[in-house]
Parts: structure tokens; sequence; C-alpha cells
């Protein structure tokens, strides 16, 4: 077992040996990368487990910044990951984990598939204690509720002693199983000289407990017979609930990339020396290594094509939204798919220095990004819960005069009381309730903390391929021969069209439509791959042409084509032209229109070429479009809107949409997007129906005023509850139902939600 880890701090327990392995370079880079400049620095991110509210963010950062070496930390507590920046010849990754696990968290490199077991452990681990609360605080309740309601002399004293006895038991198990999470978190914080939410949190329920043991020990003691089992264990119930609620729903950076670093392949074949092929695995290859890529597999660096001709997708990782052609010279990036024959490709670029992580790079930069409400509440939960515990000792000292039975009560009562249930149910209640509605109507809530973002959403960027487009073909008539009639140019061109199954051949016909269908007759039709289809064409009348239908080379060689073009030819020369473009959704202008109705700015943001995108923006009505947008430009655009005060929403589709997925205030991935854009996303429609997109930022607006209307209920129990716990006019068991009843109250309002919103004007 590797130990070298322990040399800056003799009093750390004995490290894992995988630790010891991730200061191998082979392990460390596939978590870090050096970073640009001349100090020599690397980045590295890991997944953390165990934090639980905002402290642990900060007790996470101080205990990777006391490590010698380490420069630079953020940590994002949603998220549960954490950037470091350090420097080689000062630590190694397996010194923070040390430092980590003193400080009492786990940490992985993000993307290591040990992640997922920890995480499902943990998940099961917190329902067995939710179920444990949720059965004994009903058996309690049940054993309470005779002393509420029995009139004096109803019950004997040995029949509560029996009821106070059966309690104990039953509260028992929630002490020692159900509470652990609270009183280790509570522990920790308090060893790191830090105060989390959970430390007045574990204060409340020991005193509760201890105060309700020694009553039903001694009930002629100086803490008297009062108890307050049902109290304790409601409110672990409750909170235990929230806290599983979160646990489902945080998203975790290192399944993200998980799924996004399996896109590229396990292994590649290379040449040998004797110029045959052996697959090897990817991490051993060098620059200058010649690989052969069959159709159909993903290319795993970036390189130059050396043989072979073919088409490849990169619509991925550049937004083009059709297959290239590349050939000998043609430069290739990993993580596009050869699509029809195999390639020859000399590696230029492997791992790191790829165009693929650089974009996996700046998705992690993005991702890890404290939004300001987060860095707000940093601030401030450390005073707020100082003055929690400083108010119930001050509440307990005032009234220990009047008994400690008494005191010890009020104590109790303004610690629960003070508890932010109902703040803390505010939001996630309603947003629950909103995503509960969406989700009937195909509309997927990964993020339900977006739900609140998109509420102050003031302009939408919409991607344009695969996010405004389907996947077909559209194809229109824009110009004939002078003279020549354009229902005839359509009929020919429809009558060969119809008779091939290219995609381009399709759409043609389709412009042509069926009503010509059967008006011709089709003879001697001969299809050249690539350039287009021959044929003779005998009209009803008896005439026969000679035509053609294809590219400009094959119909008309002295006509200028773009890219987007094919043509129509007789004998004679050129007879009508075609151009070709992406499909737009059916829904795409009214979903727009609806979004403006909003009063939300909308732009177009593509890596396709201008004419493509200007094209497709005037048809959907936006207004403000950009073209020939490289990730890194997406990501410099987006940034600039957020600079100058917008609050902007991402829709797209693609993994180079992955960048600016990450950094909007809101992002939305359509149904059929690849897994990291989805990963990287907020909200998911599924379908691709833009429709949705409108209904979706008019329920954020519900759920933000019924959120308000959720907080100021809260804020009015507090201001009234509070003064009476700590006058000592609220015992204990009416702080819990008081906290119980306000809960109940702010759910009951968040249902209102799933009512589905009515479209804007």
């Amino acid at each position: 077992m590797l130990t070298a880890a322990l040399v800056f701090r003799p009093e750390a327990p004995a490290p894992d040996a995988r630790w010891g392995a991730l200061d191998e370079p082979a392990e460390r880079d596939n978590f870090s990368r050096v970073l640009p400049g001349d100090a020599g620095d690397w980045e590295s991110y890991l997944a953390v487990d165990g934090m639980v509210c905002a402290a642990c963010s900060l007790t996470v950062e101080a205990a990777l910044l006391r490590v010698p070496g380490v420069h630079e930390v953020q940590v994002n507590g949603a998220s549960g990951t954490a950037r470091v920046v350090w420097s080689p010849a000062a630590t190694r990754p397996s010194d923070w984990l040390i430092a980590l696990k003193k400080a009492g968290y786990d940490a992985l490199p993000a993307g290591d598939l040990l992640n997922a077991a920890p995480r499902r452990d943990a998940g099961r681990a917190l329902l067995w204690r939710w179920m444990v609360a949720g059965f004994c605080m009903m058996q309690v309740m049940m054993y309470a509720a005779p002393a509420y309601l029995a009139t004096p002399g109803d019950i004997t004293l040995r029949d509560q002693s029996l009821l106070r006895w059966a309690s104990w038991v039953l509260t028992l198990p929630v002490i020692l199983f159900s509470c652990r999470p609270f009183f280790a978190s509570a522990w920790r914080d308090l060893r790191n000289r830090r105060i989390g939410m959970d430390v007045p949190v574990a204060l409340g329920i020991l005193i509760a407990f201890g105060a309700s043991s020694a009553a039903t020990f001694d009930p002629a003691g100086p803490l008297g017979a009062e108890v307050w089992f049902d109290s304790v264990t409601m409110f672990v119930f409750f909170l235990l609930s929230g806290r599983l609620l979160e646990q489902r729903l945080r998203e975790r950076t290192a399944g993200a990339l998980e799924a996004l670093m399996r896109r590229l392949p396990d292994s590649v074949e290379r040449q040998r020396s004797d110029a045959s092929f052996e697959r090897v695995p990817l991490r051993r290859l060098v620059v200058g290594d010649l690989l052969r890529v069959l159709p159909g597999e993903v290319i795993p660096a970036d390189g130059r094509v050396s043989g072979g001709s073919s088409r490849v997708d990169e619509a991925l990782l550049t937004g083009e939204s059709k297959p290239l052609e590349r050939s000998c010279g043609d430069a290739v990036v990993a993580g596009s798919h050869n699509l029809r024959a195999p390639l020859l490709v000399r590696v230029e670029r492997l791992g790191a220095d790829t165009r693929y992580a650089g974009i996996v790079a700046l998705m992690e930069q993005a991702s890890v990004q404290k939004p300001r409400l987060a860095r707000v509440a940093d601030r401030i939960a450390g005073p707020f819960l100082v003055l929690v515990l400083l108010g119930a000792v001050a509440a307990g000292a005032w009234w220990w005069s009047s008994g400690p039975a008494h005191a010890i009560g009020v104590a109790v009562a303004v610690l629960i009381v003070t508890c932010p249930c109902a703040l803390s149910l505010a939001t996630p209640a309603a947003t629950l309730a909103a995503a509960g509605a969406l989700a009937r109507r195909g509309v997927l809530v990964r993020n339900l903390s977006a739900m609140e973002a998109g509420a102050a959403v003031n302009t939408v960027v919409f991607d344009k391929t695969g996010t405004l487009t389907d996947e077909h073909i559209a194809a229109r008539l824009t110009a004939v021969r002078p003279g020549f009639d354009p229902h005839t140019a359509l009929m020919l061109a429809g009558a060969l069209a119809r008779q091939s199954l290219h995609p381009v051949a399709r759409a043609v016909a389709l412009v042509a439509g069926a009503s010509q269908e059967g008006t011709t007759t089709v003879r001697e039709l001969v299809e050249y791959a690539g350039r287009g289809v021959q044929a003779t064409v005998q009209l009803r009348n008896g005439e026969a042409q000679a035509i053609r239908l294809g590219s400009a080379r094959f119909c008309a060689p002295h006509t200028s084509q773009t890219s987007a073009q094919v043509f129509l030819a007789d004998p004679a020369g050129w007879l009508a032209s075609f151009a070709l473009g992406e499909t737009l959704r059916p829904d795409a202008t009214s979903a727009v229109k609806r979004l403006k109705a909003l009063g939300l700015n909308i732009q177009l943001l593509s890596g396709d070429q201008p004419q493509a995108v200007l094209g497709l923006a005037e048809r959907a009505d936006i207004d403000q479009a950009f073209a020939a947008c490289s990730p890194e430009d997406k990501l410099q655009h987006l940034r600039r809107l957020q600079q100058a005060g917008q609050t902007v929403a991402m829709v797209g589709d693609g993994l180079n949409d992955g960048p600016v997925l990450a950094c909007a205030d809101v992002s939305i991935a359509m149904g059929n997007a690849v897994p990291l854009a989805q990963a990287r996303s907020d909200f998911i429609v599924q379908g691709g129906q833009l429709a949705a997109v409108p209904a979706l930022f008019l329920m954020a607006r519900r759920t933000r005023r019924i959120v308000r209307q959720n907080l100021a209920w809260a804020a009015l129990y507090n201001a009234v509850c509070v003064p009476l716990a700590i006058t000592g006019a609220m015992p204990p068991w009416l702080a819990g139902l008081g906290m119980a009843a306000s809960s109940l109250l702010v759910v009951a309002n968040s249902a209102r939600l799933s009512r589905w919103p009515a479209a804007p004007n």
C-alpha cells in the first residue's frame, strides 16, 4: 500500500490503496489537465460526498486549501464537486483525499466509476432512516395523544408512565439510527470550528430527548414529568423528508462525465511496423500513430486523414448540420463519427490536447461556478445559525429561575420553532409540484432550483440544428430557365426524384408533390452515386425528354453552386434550381411568438454557416442570429449577455452545447439530445415539442409567485411563533405542531401548481 500521501500530516488515517494509484500520470491525467500559462499549475475535478449544507462547502474548501501546493479551490455544494488548482512539484492527488478524509468527507476523481456504488449505498441508508423515523413517529404520536386529550383523572400515573416508556423505546431507534446524519454532520462542523445547519438541529434533538429521558426515568426529579418524544420524532421525520428529497434531486458531475467519456472508444486499430493492424487500448496511442477507423466508429483523436475518403459527422462537436466529406490531407477531430468508408488517420493530438477534451474542460469550468444566490447563502448561513443558538441559550437562561424543566422546554421550543422547515419547504414544495405538472406534459425537470431562475429569464438563446430544426431536409424551387414553366420543372424533377432513395431526392419529391405522380413515365433510369439521377421522361402527350437531376457538375457544369443546391437539366443545359435547407419544426414559429408575448428577447446561436443560420432565423421570426460559432464562441457570447445583466436560458442539442448549457442560468435540452447535453440541462423537452418551452417559462413565473406566498407565510409564522416560544407561551409540542401545520399549509398552497398554465396570448 502506498503511504507517501502521509508525509505532510502524520496523524492522517491510512490511505486507501487506490488513492496512491491516482498519483500515477496515467490515472492523474484522467481527471486533471495543465492550465495554460507559465506557472505550470494543474487543475483537477473531484466529486465530494457528504456535503449537506452551505457550511460544508466552506469546510471542504478550507480543508483543501490547507494542503501545501494547493493554490485555489472552488466548491459547488449543489453538484457536489470541487475544482482544485495545484502544483505538481508540491502536492499530489492522494494528499487532497487524505485531507478531506480527515475533515470528514470522501472524494473521488470526477468520472471515476467507483462513485456510483457509494452513492447508491448512501441513498438506500437514508431511505431506511426515513422509513424508521416515519414508523416510530406515528406510533409515538399515538401514545402521546391521550396525554393531550384526556382530562385530569382519566389516566392513572401507572398508565402515564407506561406510555412514556413506550414512547422512549420507540424514540430510541430514531435517535440511534435515523438521526445519525445530523449528529455526524454537527460533530464534523464543530471539529472544524464551524456552525452548520445541523448544529442547532442536533442540539435541539439531544436536549429534548435527554430531558424527556430524565423525566421518564425519574418523574419526580428536577426536570419534572413532561416528555417531548412526539416532538422529537416528528421533527426528525420532517427533516429527513427534506434531506431525502434533496439527495434524490442532486446532480452529480461525476456521473455526467462518465457518460461523456464513454463516447470515445475503448480501443482502436493501430498500424504495426509490418503494415498490419492491431487493436490496442486508447491509452497506448502516441502522437504519430496511424489508425484505421471503420465505418460507424468514433474517431478517437485529433488528426489528419492519410488514406481513404468518407463522410464524417461532426454535428455534435462543431454544430455543422450536414456530414462533411473528408479525404487525404483533411483534418478530423476526436469524438466525430465516421459514416461511410474506412479512413486512415494520423494522430496529431491526444487526450487533454484534443478539441473534444477542450469542450469537456469548458463544461467543467462552467459547472463549478457558483451562482450569486449560493454565494450569498454561504455568507449568511453561519451568522444566522449562531443567532439561533444564542437565542435558545438566552431564552433558557431567562426562564431558568422558574424551574429547569420549564427553561429546557422554552429552549427546545425556540430551537424547534426557529428551524426553517416551512422556509425550506417553501421553494422545493412549489417547484416539485410544478415539476410534476411539467412532466405530465413531456418536460422533465432535472434541477428544481432552475424553476426560480426560469422565472427571471429575459433572454432565450436557441441552438439551430436539432433544436429549431428536425432531421428532414427541405427543398424549394428557386429558379427556372427563362420561358420554362415552373410547374413542368416540378413535374420533371419529381418524376426522377421518386425513383431514388437518396434523402435529397426524397426532399425534391416532397416539394414536387404527389399530384403530378402518374402523369409521366420514366425509362432508362441510371443513378450515379454522389452525383445524381439520369433518365428519359415520357409525358402523356408522347413527348420524351432526357432529364438529369443532381449536382451542378452533373447537370450544369457552368452554373455556380452552393453546398445546399440541386439542379435539373435537359440536353440543352440548365432547367431549374432547388435550394436545400433544414426543416423548421412545425411549432417553432408559434413557440417563438409565444415567447415574445412573454416579453422575452429571442436569439439564435449556431455553428453552421451564415446563409443557413440567417435564412432559418427569418423563417422562425427570430430577430437576432449569430452564425459560425465554435463552442468557445458560444460560451463567450453567453457570458457577455450575463455580464450585461441578462438572465439567459439556453435551448440546445448536441455535445458542442455542453459548455453553454452548463453556464446558462437556465438550460433546456431537446428530448433527442445526446446524453451530455441532457446531463448538463435543467430541463429536457421530450419529443422535441418547442411549444413546451413557453409553457415552461409560464410555469416558472407561477412557481415564483407561489414561492413568494409560501415565504411570506413562513415569515409571518416565525414572526408570531418565535416571540411566543421565547416568552414561554409555546411548549415544545405546540412548537412542533405549529411547524407541521405551517409546512402543511405551504405544501397545500404549492399543490395549486399541478394545474397546467394557460397559453400566453
